[in-house]
């Protein structure tokens, strides 16, 4: 079973409340009055919708009670003071329900409020007329049936978005229900398409509801404009039967103009015009084409529509019949001399005139008769026919030709006697003749018989020159006559009569002559380039004669210019500027001995060795004609004299050259070892450092970055990197030199470390030598020193584990080629104290005296470098061989040679403490 519906639980909810108040109050029946209650009181309910009213009272005991109302009930739940009642299909707009109870002799009332609301379901726009007329009113009205209550309801019409008027019926009754909006409205030309509608809004919200909206079908409005005036129509006054005329029908200021509609009648023909439309104009365009049944007077009639509306216009048009004038020749091609008649008749009503000479009367024909001649021939005849047609005079006419037969005639002015044509341009070659029928012509050379082609567009060329001999022929004979083309053209020089390139000897006479061809036979004139002389007659050749010729040639038809290159030709000469006597060879230059000798054409040379060189030897030179004996170069030239000679055609000559030979610098590392060793403390001296040349190159070092300084002795500053630079007239040579400084060596620092050490602790000690080349370092230790450590390059003696016995003299030594250098360190036992002394030569020979009968040298002969055995020590009691060499140099395990080891004179002690664990 279903819940009970919202408004019974409200209502049940209102009378538990009610019974909990009585409850309550029980105790005070006698103390408070007693009273019904109505829930809900007041209520808005939609039309055709129902409601649950709760009725109760606080009487403890009501005899009976009920709730009055006119409306539909559907079920009802009571209680000892209360009952609930559903209201359905509420329709009245207003209705007041009663609550009663009777109690204590007494009724007790509630009075409630029940009202009820539409919404704007059904909003209606009266149609809109279908054309509204622009500047006229139109009334828009909007109707909402059955809508409520009023008062709620608010209508406003709308041209598009556009708000034109809008009202609220705020104040109106309760009751009332439904409502109208009327509005007039201005129609203008922009509203032509435009939507119209109605919006209804129902608020309710102020009661606790929505706003209800609707709104109405869109309504599209169409405006026009039909001008008052009647249309524009052209048309002509007559139109011939079958005839094709243009009419127009024109009118302005439509709107709008698309929507119009336009019909055309030339009487009961409909017309089919062509519509265009400029702005607010309409123009449409027919053919009118009467037929022979429409003969008469016709009206032409335009009718334009728009918006239910239309104008209309006429005009009267004749249709009328005028065929053209007939116009005959009893022979229109006849021969000369025979008589032709001509006849001309346009029908009835017509009078025609023919040649000027008109009809008797109007539909009567004209005649003429006439002896033909060669003139006649081509004559044209005029025939006129005029008829009257509503007061207008209509004219047509007709025209013919008459054709004269006769044999043909060669005029001078169609086919002139002598032809004279420009070479190259294109020429229509014509010989026409008279004659009819037209003549045909064909001219060619009686000797040859080569044919002219005659009315044809080609190029003029001299193979047309000639005499031809024209013949023009038709039906009735022929006629002939000679002709005679010329071809003229402008001069031309060619190789043959004017040579580009004429070869003089100097010396000998000689003229200059050119032949040009030409029509008519040019002239010829021949001016040397920059000069105005023109060259006439023979002369005698001389080298200036040579150069550049101008040879023109001139006639009527143009002219032409060529150069003329005249060579002189001499036999040869030898000038000092170009074949000097005295030349210097450079070696290695790849230079050439350049020998030119003067003479035309080109004479050749060649220098052989003579004199001190070696006989025979070819001078190599510079040549722009290189032979087999002068092409090569030569790496080794032999210095001595050469003997030049220059030939030609035209003969020879011979020059004496001296040649004598040099070089530039030359360094290599016999002459300039890249290098060099110096001794320190050595007399300073130079570079050894030479070069080859010729002449003798002069040789110049200096040390690159820091420049060396003078001094007396080799010092170690002077090594680095010298540049050595040889230079004499020819160029330099240069060479890069590393010198390096030698010198003795010294035991620069002898240390130990720790300073202090526990016996069974380690030391060790460092031995630092300068010298270069770089010293071999080696030790001496005192006997019984057992477990000591070398470094891989001997400058480190270390002990690992420290007793007593090591304690003596430690002795390190540093030698190279140059010499040998030791400094000493001792080790003294002083009770359970190590001590460490290094000191000068005091110091060394007191420790020396205390220990002499310990420290001694053993022989070793299985002592190699960087070896030693430490068990055979501590057996044998032996010192051990520290230096791995068994001894200095020079000794085998003997005492070294008092004297050769030095020790530093500073004093300073170290000390090496180990103390008892």
């Amino acid at each position: 079973m279903p819940g009970p519906s919202p408004g019974l639980r409200q209502a049940l909810l209102g009378l538990w409340a009610a019974l909990g108040l009585g409850i309550l109050g029980i105790s005070a029946v006698a103390l408070e009055p007693f009273w019904a209650d109505l829930q809900p009181r007041v209520a808005l309910v939609e039309r055709g919708g129902s409601l649950w009213l709760n009725c109760s009272t606080n009487c403890p005991r009501p005899e009976r009670g009920g709730l009055e109302t006119s409306l539909r009930r559907n079920g009802t739940q009571r209680g000892l003071r209360w009952l609930a009642r559903q209201l359905v299909d509420i329709r009245e707009p207003e209705t007041q329900p009663v609550c009663f109870f009777r109690c204590a002799r007494r009724t007790l009332q509630a009075r409630g409020l029940i009202r009820t609301f539409q919404r704007p379901d059904r909003v209606e726009l009266v149609p809109l007329p279908p054309w509204q007329p622009v500047g006229e009113n139109f009334t828009l009205s909007c109707r909402v049936p059955g809508a409520g209550p009023r008062a709620s309801l608010t209508l406003t019409l709308l041209r598009g978005t556009q708000e034109l008027i809008r009202r609220s019926f705020a104040g109106e009754p309760p009751r009332a229900r439904g409502a109208v909006l009327t509005a007039t409205v201005l129609a203008r030309r922009e509203d032509h398409g435009a939507n119209f509608s109605c919006l209804a809004e129902l608020d309710l919200r102020p009661h606790g509801l929505g706003l209800f909206a609707n709104s109405s079908t869109l309504r599209q409005l169409r405006t026009f404009v039909l001008p008052p005036i009647s249309p524009s129509l052209v048309t002509p006054r007559f139109l011939e039967v079958g005839s094709e005329r243009p009419v127009s029908c024109t009118l302005d200021g439509l709107f709008p103009v698309p929507e119009a509609g336009v019909y055309l009648w030339l009487g009961d023909q409909i017309l089919h015009p062509d519509v265009t439309f400029d702005g607010d104009s309409l123009v449409a365009t027919a053919t009118a084409t009467p037929s022979a049944e429409q003969e008469g007077t016709r009206q032409l009639i335009c009718r334009v529509t728009l918006g239910g509306d239309s104008r209309e216009t006429q005009e009267n048009l004749t249709v009328y019949s005028f065929p053209a004038p007939l116009l005959t020749l009893s022979e229109p091609e006849a021969p000369e001399g025979k008589v032709v008649t001509v006849s001309c008749w346009a029908g009835a009503g017509a009078l025609v005139t023919l040649e000027g000479i008109s009809a008797a009367v109007p539909g009567q024909p004209a005649e003429l008769q006439l002896n033909v001649t060669e003139n006649d021939d081509k004559r044209g005849f005029f025939c006129d026919a005029a008829l009257d047609v509503g007061g207008e005079t209509l004219r047509k006419n007709q025209s013919a030709e008459l054709r004269v037969l006769y044999s043909p005639r060669l005029d001078d002015s169609d086919c002139p006697r002598s032809w004279t044509w420009p070479e190259g341009p294109e020429q229509t070659l014509r010989c026409e003749a008279r004659g009819n029928p037209e003549p045909s012509v064909h001219c060619a050379r009686p000797d040859s018989g080569a044919v002219l082609a005659l009315g044809l567009l080609g190029p003029v060329t001299r193979a047309l020159a000639g005499t031809y001999r024209c013949r023009a022929v038709n039906g009735q004979g022929q006629a002939v006559k000679d002709v005679t083309l010329t071809v003229e053209y402008a001069p031309a020089l060619d190789s043959i009569g004017c040579p580009e390139h004429i070869t003089w000897l100097e010396g000998t006479e000689a003229s200059l002559s050119c032949v040009a061809h030409g029509v008519p036979p040019p002239s010829v004139n021949c001016v040397r380039s920059g000069k105005e002389e023109v060259m006439e007659g023979p002369l005698l050749v001389a080298r200036e004669h040579a150069g550049t010729y101008r040879c023109e040639a001139i006639n009527a038809r143009g002219s032409a210019a060529k150069n003329v290159a005249v060579t002189v030709e001499y036999g040869p000469s030898f000038e000092e500027l170009s074949c000097p006597s005295n030349w210097t060879w450079v070696e290695g230059s790849g230079k050439l001995f350049s020998c030119e000798a003067d003479g035309k054409p080109e004479p050749r040379v060649e220098c052989l060795g003579s004199e001190g060189a070696s006989e025979g030897a070819v001078l190599p030179l510079v040549s722009s004609n290189p032979g087999p004996r002068n092409s090569m170069t030569s790496s080794k030239l032999s210095p001595g004299v050469y003997l030049c000679n220059a030939t030609n055609r035209h003969g020879s000559t011979v020059k004496a050259v001296v040649v004598s030979a040099e070089s530039p610098p030359q360094m290599d590392e016999f002459s300039c070892p890249s290098h060099q060793t110096w001794l320190e403390g050595a007399e300073a001296t130079a570079l050894v450092c030479s070069a080859r040349g010729r002449p003798s190159p002069r040789v110049r070092c200096s040390r690159e970055g820091a420049a060396r300084l003078e001094r007396p002795h080799v010092s170690r500053e002077d090594a680095g990197t010298y540049r050595c630079v040889a230079t004499n007239a020819h160029g330099t040579d240069s060479r890069t030199v590393t010198v390096g400084v030698e010198y003795r060596p010294v035991v620069a620092e002898l240390a130990a470390s720790p300073p202090s050490v526990r016996p069974g602790g380690n030391f060790t000690l460092t031995c630092r030598a300068e010298a270069w080349p770089p010293a071999q370092i080696s030790w001496r230790a005192p006997p019984g020193a057992l477990n000591l450590g070398l470094s891989s390059n001997n400058s480190t003696l270390s002990v690992a584990g420290a007793m007593g016995s090591h304690g003596g003299e430690y002795e390190c030594a540093a030698t190279n080629a140059h010499g040998r250098h030791a400094r000493r360190i001792t080790v003294r036992v002083a009770g359970p104290w190590l001590w460490v002394a290094v000191g000068g030569a005091a110091g060394g020979a007191a420790l020396l005296a205390a220990g002499a009968g310990l420290a001694f040298y053993v022989q070793s002969t299985a002592c190699k470098k960087g070896e030693y055995n430490v068990q055979e020590a501590e057996s044998s009691g032996e010192a051990v061989c520290l230096n791995g060499a068994g001894g200095t140099p020079g000794t085998e395990g003997g005492a070294e040679t008092p004297g050769t080891a030095e020790s530093p004179a500073d004093g300073e002690v170290f000390a090496i403490q180990l103390t008892a664990s």
